[in-house]
């Protein structure tokens, strides 16, 4: 029974590695402090809200928005996605910056929200982001 149970649990990480998405990343010839100035603009442009950004470690992390679904601020169900993006310098005037995309299904009764991560492998969210810093730049 035990042999079973861990190569069943052997599928299922393997099954979680296939589907794992890598960050969409692209290195702009700029310095680290021009890079963060413009993605704090193009996040604002695009309507994204900034939760939390620390330049000592080189992150930003966007309020989640809504991809579907209702929201009554005591009620909410539908999904949800929110953006990382982590500004990395790569040398003289060059700086990398990686997107990652959580996306979520949220339900909230009462103030208190229920959150289960959803897979995908759909990359435009991100790729987007960084065409709008790219012509920004």
């Amino acid at each position: 029974m035990s042999r079973v149970l861990g190569a069943l649990a052997l599928v299922l990480s393997l099954v979680t590695i296939t589907f794992a998405v890598e960050p969409v990343s692209e290195t702009f010839g700029v310095p680290l402090e021009k890079a963060w100035s413009v993605t704090e603009a193009v996040l604002k442009q695009l309507g994204w809200d900034v939760e939390k950004a620390d330049r000592s470690i080189g992150w930003i992390t966007t309020d989640s928005r809504r991809v579907e679904g209702e929201d009554y601020g005591v009620y909410a169900k539908g999904t949800r996605h929110r953006l990382v993006i982590h500004l990395k310098a790569a040398g003289t005037n060059r700086t990398t910056l990686s997107v990652e995309r959580t996306v979520f299904k949220r339900e909230r009764i009462l103030w208190m929200d229920n959150d289960e991560p959803i897979q995908t492998t759909d990359q435009s969210v991100e790729k987007s982001l960084l065409a709008a810093i790219r012509k920004s730049l």
